[in-house]
């Protein structure tokens, strides 16, 4: 296989990254573009041996990068934004090839944030403080160890941005870092690779592998050297990961499916409410916090669903680099596979396609609405990732909840809403991790981020962040039995 690829005109090295050297497979894998369905290249497909190499790796450059002074290690963070910031155009026409998101977005928002997310924790490891109290005269210290060698398996929804909500804190705390990104988009991790080591990132403090599922992800979450598993995903691959890093008791951050509620009341502003709910199309809906339920109040249900219908059915869909088109492709053939049969088999429940139902040419699903869909149905209690939402409505306030509540899942929540009162009061209700008032995704990184029930476990931002990737310590120490050096 060719160890470089061009992708629309940028180089990108298909090999893994182990040690601060390219390391290539015997097996390779196929990454195809989901916007025309052709092969972009060959990619290096790992297994145990190639993940026992990256943990060896980072279990090698541990402790020298554990031991460098918080300010050098913010230093190289802040290298690595600036390396990310001079190559954003690339990064996004490399992301957009490979997983079909807006180009527009990527330029303007995702990498944009790509770089944030390395000057937050690089400042906010030099702001974190040691928590210092007594206790009967005796002083206790509190402070973050950094934990070792850390194994962060990121999705393909939006690869790079995810993966650097991970690998920032990580190697701000002092950790080395294996990262696995997913199969189905996996060059902008490579271009990383490239950028933290031309900021002077160490060898072996970050390390890429590549392959698939299974193949290279349980000898990485198994190994006795990992001290720290991230992971954003589905749920039925948490399970295996969990099951996995069960042998060893290895602390896990999970951020998983989302069936989100947006709910929308009599007192809404409609044009307000009708804006957040088609943005929910956003990424074709592949994006696991969307509002993907709508629930809407008996009185104004349908002139909610005429102006939805007005605004959704004008959204255009194309290819994706186009600055005109709102909508881009689903990201592989199994996934729109997968999209159309939860719509198939609602339908044939008795489901009513108000818009959309249908695929289109290529790997692209037009936007849909279902309406007529029962509370305990498939589509409505199932993540179905892709751009296809559902249409309920509510009596009152106690009816709202219930429905907003009555999933498996709790990760996010929409309200839309007129009385501050009542958004409070409903708010405090739902079972969610992150709640929005009369807006949508408006994530701040100090902020805690994560899922209820089925949705994950722990939460990443800020200090929770630190808080998971380091072991926390106390030292207790007495105001007597020292000798005086005077």
């Amino acid at each position: 296989m060719a160890d470089k690829i061009n992708v629309a005109g940028v180089t990108v090295d298909t090999r893994h990254w182990i040690g601060g050297r390219r390391v290539a497979s015997a097996e390779t894998f196929t990454d195809g573009s989901p916007i025309d369905g052709q092969p972009i290249g060959e990619i290096a497909r790992g297994g145990p041996a190639e993940a026992e190499a990256a943990v060896a790796a980072a279990r090698a450059a541990f402790p020298a990068w554990a031991a460098t002074p918080r300010a050098e290690r913010a230093r190289i963070l802040h290298a690595v934004a600036d390396g990310v910031e001079k190559r954003i155009e690339e990064l996004a026409i490399v992301e957009t090839t490979d997983n079909g998101a807006l180009l527009r977005s990527h330029r303007r928002g995702v990498m944009p944030r790509v770089a944030h997310n390395f000057r937050f924790f690089a400042d906010w490891l030099l702001e974190l403080g040691h928590e210092d109290f007594e206790t009967r005269g005796h002083r206790n210290h509190v402070s973050w160890d950094p934990a070792g060698p850390c194994v962060l398996i990121t999705p393909w929804n939006a690869p790079l941005m995810l993966a650097t909500w991970k690998v920032a804190p990580a190697l701000a705390a002092g950790n080395t870092v294996v990262l696995k990104p997913a199969e189905w988009s996996p060059l902008t991790a490579s271009l990383l690779a490239d950028i933290a080591a031309e900021a002077g990132l160490p060898a072996g403090v970050l390390n890429v592998v590549q392959g698939y599922g299974a193949e290279i992800g349980d000898a990485l979450t198994s190994h006795p050297d990992v001290r720290r598993i991230s992971f954003t995903g589905s749920v039925p691959t948490a399970r295996r990961i969990a099951a996995s890093a069960a042998v060893n008791l290895t602390p896990l951050s999970l951020e998983l499916g989302g069936k989100s509620p947006l709910l929308v009341f009599a007192d809404a502003d409609l044009d307000l409410a009708v804006d957040l709910a088609v943005e929910q199309y956003d990424n074709a809906g592949q994006v696991c916090l969307a509002g993907t339920r709508l629930l809407v109040e008996e009185p104004v249900a349908g002139e909610f669903t005429r102006r939805f219908v007005a605004k959704a059915t004008a959204l255009r869909q194309g290819d994706p680099r186009d600055e005109a088109t709102d909508i881009g492709p689903t990201i592989h053939p199994r996934q729109l596979e997968k999209i159309d049969g939860f719509v198939r088999r609602a339908i044939d429940a008795g489901a009513r396609a108000v818009i959309g139902g249908r695929r289109g040419d290529g790997q692209f699903y037009a936007p849909t609405l279902l309406t007529d869909v029962a509370q305990d149905s498939e589509v409505v209690q199932e993540e179905v990732f892709g751009p296809v939402l559902t249409l309920q409505t509510f009596a009152d306030e106690e009816e709202a909840v219930r429905l907003a509540n009555g999933t498996r899942f709790g990760l996010a929540a929409t309200l839309a809403t007129g009385d501050l009162e009542r958004a409070e009061r409903v708010a405090a209700r739902l079972v969610a991790g992150t709640v929005w008032v009369n807006c949508f995704f408006v994530r701040d990184l100090q902020a805690p981020f994560g899922g209820s029930r089925l949705s994950g476990v722990g939460r990443e931002g800020g200090t929770w962040s630190f808080d998971f990737y380091c072991d926390l310590k106390n030292t207790v120490t007495a105001p007597k039995g020292f000798k005086d050096h005077g």
